[in-house]
């Protein structure tokens, strides 16, 4: 007999941004541990006891921890707030975290990236400045109404990326064909956003519902559920559309 798939409880409106802002708090306070943890210089004996202390801190993140494809119960999935992204995710460690907002024809996002995330001394590794773009051009297609999955990348570096220091990063929609979306991007820092640092091409494709449904068959739940995670307005972008 196959077992039912595990059902995650939905919060209530109030208990959702209870539970977003405390999940906001520790990932602020994880990445200040992980800034600390790449630019200190504390002797051996101290990296040793602080490893010994953050083990100790894991371990009381106790209780059922979801599944690889389980959607986690404070995102709304297709479209809106993503808590655990890499790039724009406040829950995650890893994300800048980007803001994203409309910007006329396009989206627009702002980060700094810090040490965590270095390549060459002092500048951004650039697996970095494709991760951003990706996730940006991918808001960029929910923005105008085709959501869609990234098929090629393309990125031209014409200068270093330099870290600590704000950046702007843009995409917008440049053509489709059937399912097919062109979207180009670019990364440059806020203060002189004329100069790009890094450009992109990608081609996007919506796929079909039925794809859709085989690829993501937890978001294909009850109407109740579909409409509980749409309720809420993503804090990081206000758009007419669902968010990515």
């Amino acid at each position: 007999m196959t077992a039912p798939p595990t059902q995650t409880l939905l919060p209530d409106t109030e208990e959702l941004d209870r539970q977003r802002a405390a999940i906001t708090a520790l990932g602020d306070e994880l990445r200040a541990l992980v800034d600390a943890a790449v630019t200190t210089v504390a002797p051996t004996e101290v990296l040793h006891r602080m490893a010994g202390e953050v083990r100790t801190l894991t371990g009381r993140l106790t209780g059922r921890r979801r599944a690889r494809s389980e959607i986690p119960a404070v995102d709304e999935f297709p479209g809106g707030v993503r808590m655990y992204s890499p790039v724009t995710g406040h829950g995650s460690p890893l994300a800048p975290p980007m803001q994203v907002t409309p910007d006329g024809d396009g989206v627009v996002g702002h980060c700094t990236l810090g040490i965590a995330h270095e390549g060459p001394p002092g500048y951004v590794y650039g697996g970095m400045s494709a991760m951003l773009l990706d996730e940006l051009m991918g808001w960029a297609c929910y923005a105008a109404g085709s959501p869609a999955m990234t098929v090629s990348l393309e990125l031209r570096y014409h200068r270093p990326v330099p870290l600590e220091t704000p950046l702007r990063v843009h995409a917008r929609v440049t053509g489709t064909e059937d399912r097919k979306i062109r979207v180009a991007g670019s990364i440059s820092t806020a203060q002189d956003p004329s100069v790009a640092l890094v450009t992109a091409d990608a081609v996007f494709v919506a796929p079909d519902p039925d794809r859709a449904r085989a690829l993501f068959p937890n978001t294909w739940g009850s109407s109740a559920h579909r409409a509980h995670r749409c309720r809420s307005v993503n804090p990081s972008l206000t758009l007419s559309k669902t968010g990515r």
